[in-house]
């Protein structure tokens, strides 16, 4: 008896897998030499950051984008030491750098999100990507890094991240130190959550709060109907950017049924 055959070639195979941006602040105004130099400093921050966390940066699917890197990581990289030990070296690491004197200050956003991912023509498909690409330029992410000053990192993790992950109880994360986000970008509409090492979550709220309002609390009555789901509308990253649709955030009906309503 004869296989079935897939439908998806066996190097596209969708698979869960964790994915992280790491975005400059203020490339663009940079000139070109200066922006070569910080290039080479976000990369060799990011490999020096995965060595002292114990993670192998060869086995990342990277794909640079100019002033940011985008990487799908391994199956079976611990989600926790991304999220602890990986930022904190990242953190301490930026903190070398941007001590330098006469040198350009690199900060960074960074975000992390998991689920599924497909390799594609162009770089990734799936979800995951489109969303970690939108969680690295929610407003709120950029508002805080340009309010706190002296920061040089601001993480924002998705909330399916943040709840089966940062809430787990793990040594090295710790969830009080987050703000909930609630982020749209352009047509993405999700819950993220944001920290900035070295700075508590009342200095981080009023940035956050100064673009999308205060939020319910995530233990509050008021949260039962925006529960964040996901749906996709002929969505597929390519490269940095999508084309379709994608909206992970507040429950929606699904199209009725019936004549002129394709199922």
């Amino acid at each position: 008896m004869t296989k079935p055959s897939s439908p998806w070639p066996q190097d596209a195979i969708p698979h869960r897998r964790l994915c992280l941006a790491a975005d400059m602040e203020q490339y663009s105004r940079l000139d070109t030499r200066t922006q070569s130099a910080v290039q080479s400093d976000l990369v060799r921050l990011l490999d020096e950051a995965a060595t002292l966390t114990g993670l192998d940066r060869a086995t990342w699917a990277r794909q640079p984008q100019g002033d940011q890197e985008f990487a799908v990581l391994p199956e079976a990289t611990p989600e926790a030491a991304v999220l602890g030990p990986f930022m904190h070296h990242l953190t301490a690491r930026l903190g070398v750098l941007n001590a330098r004197l006469a040198a350009p200050r690199v900060r960074l956003r960074l975000a992390v999100d998991t689920g599924v991912v497909a390799a594609a023509a162009l770089g990734h498909a799936g979800p995951t990507p489109v969303a970690v690409a939108r969680y690295v330029n929610a407003p709120q992410l950029r508002a805080v890094l340009a309010s706190l000053t002296s920061a040089d990192l601001a993480v924002i993790v998705s909330d399916r991240l943040y709840q089966d992950v940062v809430r787990f109880g793990h040594p090295d994360l710790h969830p009080a130190q987050y703000v909930r986000a609630h982020v749209r970008v352009k047509e993405f509409g999700g819950y993220g959550w944001i920290r900035v090492p070295g700075h508590g979550p009342d200095e981080v709220r009023p940035s956050v709060e100064s673009v999308s309002g205060p939020l319910p609390s995530p233990d509050g009555v008021a949260l039962s109907r925006t529960t964040p789901s996901q749906y996709v509308h002929q969505g597929v990253a390519v490269g940095g950017d999508v084309s379709g649709g994608l909206t992970v955030g507040l429950p929606m009906d699904p199209p009725p049924a019936g004549p002129g309503h394709a199922l």
